[in-house]
């Protein structure tokens, strides 16, 4: 069972615009465990159903999960879309109330869910979150912004350029360089899960991160899933590679969960 709720207007009543939610109620009606969720899209497609997938999952298993809509590009460029993601996060805490609040972000919403995490009182108060799961993240865009280049991917450069204002921008948005300038205020625990034939994502940048947050003292599980490639789950939610990454999301987020 799920419902659309307005969690964000941005502008007047003149020109505004309605930031929607999907809220999937868990099996049982209780909410303890929240997941506020954010889909990819390389920043300028995509909508809260992309990851239905994982939405249903979770709420089968006892989870509940508020998955965002946000501003996208090239209409609205950085930080729009990491401001509607912060106030998502607060909005939630307020509405749902629940014992504990994770994020889940995929592709590009793997950067935004992650620096959100990183730096919770940047884009606004008490968006702090207690988990967070980020599958195949953009945590450095800076560095696949070089990659796409490199490789003739043209359309992952347009949509570098439609989001990003420069690369100053992606340096600043950066989950890898937060760590790596130690502007990181909050490291929660988390899970990350990533494709070996990913194309969009150079896999290594995984294991980068996952160091990166460990010397910095975080806790961090990282999971490769060997031959697949980006947004593997929705691509096939019914392999085997696509079930063993959601049962280990829906037990992370369980243990965390349950955390006092």
């Amino acid at each position: 069972m799920f419902e659309d709720l307005t969690y964000r207007t941005i502008g007047s009543e003149a020109g505004s615009e309605a930031l929607l939610g999907r809220f999937h109620r868990p099996a049982g009606g209780r909410v303890d465990t929240l997941v506020v969720e954010v889909h990819g899209g390389a920043w300028t497609m995509n909508d809260r159903t992309t990851n239905v997938a994982i939405h249903r999952h979770l709420a089968e298993h006892g989870i509940a999960v508020f998955a965002l809509d946000f501003r996208l590009a090239p209409k609205h460029r950085y930080p729009a879309a990491i401001e509607d993601v912060s106030h998502g996060i607060r909005w939630a805490k307020a509405r749902f109330k629940p014992k504990r609040i994770g994020g889940l972000g995929t592709s590009s919403g793997g950067q935004q869910i992650v620096l959100a995490a990183l730096q919770p009182e940047k884009f606004g108060e008490d968006a702090s979150l207690d988990f967070v799961v980020a599958c195949w993240p953009i945590l450095d865009p800076l560095a696949r912004y070089q990659m796409a280049k490199a490789k003739g991917l043209k359309t992952l450069v347009a949509a570098h350029d439609a989001f990003w204002p420069d690369e100053a921008a992606m340096k600043e948005g950066n989950p890898q360089r937060v760590l790596e300038r130690g502007e990181a205020t909050a490291m929660p625990p988390m899970l990350i899960l990533q494709g070996t034939a990913d194309e969009n994502v150079e896999h290594f940048r995984a294991e980068r991160f996952a160091d990166a947050y460990r010397a910095r003292g975080g806790s961090v599980e990282l999971v490769k899933f060997d031959g697949q490639p980006h947004t593997f789950i929705a691509k096939d939610p019914g392999s085997s590679a696509s079930r063993d990454a959601l049962e280990r999301i829906a037990a992370f987020v369980r243990l965390n969960g349950d955390r006092p």
